[in-house]
């Protein structure tokens, strides 16, 4: 079912149809946004791509040695692009609360300090990724406990994958229980340690990751504009306006800012490559300052949902110029399921009076967010030379997704039933630099 990539070399060419974007499609679904080649033909070498097109076209130009990977009839996109999740909240998925402050109290924080025990970490960094490598998704930016040897032995089980993963371990020191903090103002130091020994190292980017601005004082906030300052180029990833009793927290806490987000822009960590979760309670002050300083947006419906924090505005936000991404939001977020969170966006969009395209979702997924983490010229697309990460989708899998396909008659539908029908179970492989490293019919 799961394999660990021994080598990246040699010629392999995946036969199946092809979808990939070039721009977003937006709600008209401009056909020029995306390239998609029914039985196509995808061309890796040494874990890149080298080429696509029909299948009938450069199947005989092919040298001999080539690897062919049938997999005809099932779609073939980049692999799924998670922009926000939690390695640590792995084991308290489906957790019922009160609201967000609550599950964080009840939940969170006593599952997250387990992690000071590096064993449990390995074990679990290991599940998970497990878990992304089944749900066909292959780039994640993921938030870490406050320990720094449980980030560690993230980075370490997603260096053995060779998979891409920006993630970073947690600081705060304020306003949660005594062994998950920093030390007053601190978090510096280990921090560094950590971009000195992960970031840059194989596929992995070391991401700064203050929790949120209730669980830094004034004092980590500066520590956080000094990092942000002396590692320039790194992600950033933090929430922000996810539920209205934690905005109102926030501005008592931080009663000179203008607006929950300014705390952060405040400290100067607004910044290309800066994601912020949630995003809901926000005005058109804020997105306008979102799109202005390059800041991101990860969508995270199925969490929003399940702890009634509010709808997301994604058409406020594509109106404003703000990059989103979808997250899946481990563990309030209910499913590692790609398909599923687009289920949800859908529906978030729905009661906003607004509707998603298919086009558009899958887009999102793949290519949409890889922009909101930088990294559209590495990941998200097949333009050759991009690394070849990609997920097999079986538009049969389920007796259901077999039936409704049958009446399906354009690809925007095919997409449509995949994301509203989808799940585990329509992944029938997913492959990292070309190399297939799970299989769902594989003993």
């Amino acid at each position: 079912m799961f394999a660990v990539p021994t080598s990246h070399s040699g010629l392999i060419a995946v036969h199946a149809d092809l979808l990939h974007f070039r721009s977003d499609p937006g709600p008209q679904a401009d056909p020029g946004s995306y390239e998609y080649l029914p039985d196509g033909l995808l061309v890796v070498e040494n874990g890149r791509v080298v080429q696509l097109g029909p299948y009938a076209q450069i199947e005989p130009s092919l040298p001999e040695h080539t690897r062919m990977l049938d997999y005809a009839g099932c779609l073939c996109l980049p692999g799924f692009i998670d922009t926000h999740t939690h390695f640590p909240q792995t084991d308290m998925i489906a957790a019922p609360a009160a609201h967000l402050l609550d599950w964080l109290d009840r939940y969170a924080f006593p599952h997250e300090a387990r992690f000071a025990d590096e064993r449990h970490a390995a074990a679990v960094a290991d599940f998970f990724l497990d878990q992304l490598l089944q749900n066909g998704t292959t780039t994640a930016m993921v938030f870490g406990s406050v320990h720094g040897q449980a980030a560690a032995a993230f980075f370490r089980a997603a260096q053995r994958r060779s998979l891409r993963m920006l993630a970073g371990k947690a600081l705060m020191d304020r306003n949660c229980p005594e062994n998950l903090r920093d030390a007053p103002g601190g978090g510096y130091g280990e921090t560094a340690a950590l971009i000195e020994i992960w970031h840059g190292r194989d596929r992995l980017e070391y991401a700064i990751t203050p929790r949120f601005a209730a669980t830094s004082s004034a004092a980590q906030m500066e520590v956080l504009a000094e990092l942000a300052a002396d590692f320039p180029d790194l992600p950033i990833q933090s929430h922000v306006a996810e539920n209205l009793s934690e905005a109102k927290w926030v501005a008592k806490l931080f009663p000179s800012a203008r607006s929950y987000l300014d705390v952060y822009d405040q400290y100067s960590l607004l910044r290309r490559r800066a994601v912020y979760a949630h995003c809901i309670h926000l005005d058109a002050g804020d997105r306008a300052r979102m799109a202005e300083t390059g800041t991101a947006a990860a969508f995270c419906p199925s969490s929003n949902l399940f702890l009634g924090s509010g709808l997301f505005d994604l058409d406020a936000m594509r109106e404003a110029g703000v990059v989103v991404g979808m997250g899946t939001d481990i563990g309030a977020g209910t499913s590692f399921s790609m398909l599923r969170t687009l289920a949800d966006a859908y529906k978030v969009t729905q009661l906003k009076g607004h509707t998603l395209g298919a086009l558009q979702a899958f887009y999102l997924a793949t290519r949409g967010g890889a922009r909101a983490l930088g990294l559209t010229h590495k990941v998200g697309s097949f333009e050759p030379g991009m690394e070849a990460d990609f997920v097999l989708l079986d538009t049969a899998a389920t007796p259901l997704l077999a039936r409704r396909m049958e009446h399906a008659s354009s690809l925007e539908e095919r997409l449509f039933v995949l994301m509203t029908l989808g799940d585990d179970r329509a992944v029938r492989a997913t492959h990292v630099l070309g190399e297939a490293v799970y299989q769902r019919d594989a003993g």
